[in-house]
């Protein structure tokens, strides 16, 4: 009866502060491209979280679908955060960078070419070196979970141009009324 009624309130608890699982995203488009500029496998990731995680239906062509998602290359890159007084490694730092750009049927964008990058620092020992490869691999694993959910999110919020809005320039934006861009010399 006490694990009913402690359970009872804990439910109440996550109600009362607004706690509410994830559900399916919308995506303001309704078919997709994914277009894995030379990353299969990415793009193969990128095509399952959308097809398991949204309503959005993926296209076998770009002229067949509302919007296009480029992935512009994804990098691993392993830095030396600390040594040890003898110069051995003791801390590396995993970095891992996605960039991409979300295109519309004209080949506007919708959303201009972004960067994900991640971050984790991987504690090191040579007495276990296959154990630290090891986590080491299923850090960068984590870090593309994390990359998929950042870039599920961004989609989210994209907003569709009506056919006949005008392409904006490089999303820089001045102030009213300048006429120079900024960076070039007064005269």
């Amino acid at each position: 009866m006490r694990n009913v009624l402690t359970g009872f309130i804990l439910t109440l608890l996550l109600a009362a502060c607004g706690f509410q699982l994830r559900g399916v995203a919308t995506l303001p488009f309704e078919s997709l491209y994914v277009d894995g500029g030379g990353n299969p496998a990415l793009a193969v990731e990128i095509s399952r979280a959308i097809r398991s995680g949204t309503q959005t239906k993926l296209t076998d062509k770009a002229d067949d679908a509302q919007a296009v998602l480029q992935v512009q290359g994804a990098a691993q890159e392993k830095r030396i955060l600390a040594l040890s007084g003898a110069g051995r490694v003791r801390e590396y730092e995993l970095i891992y960078r996605v960039g991409f750009r979300l295109l519309d049927k004209e080949g506007r964008d919708l959303i201009p070419t972004q960067p994900i990058e991640l971050r984790r620092a991987l504690l090191w020992d040579d007495a276990q070196v296959l154990a630290k490869q090891g986590e080491e691999a299923l850090l960068y694993l984590d870090m593309q979970k994390d990359m998929l959910g950042q870039l599920m999110r961004r989609l989210a919020k994209a907003k569709l141009q009506p056919a006949d809005a005008p392409q904006g320039d490089s999303g820089f934006l001045r102030p009213e009324g300048r006429e120079r861009p900024y960076g070039t010399p007064q005269r």
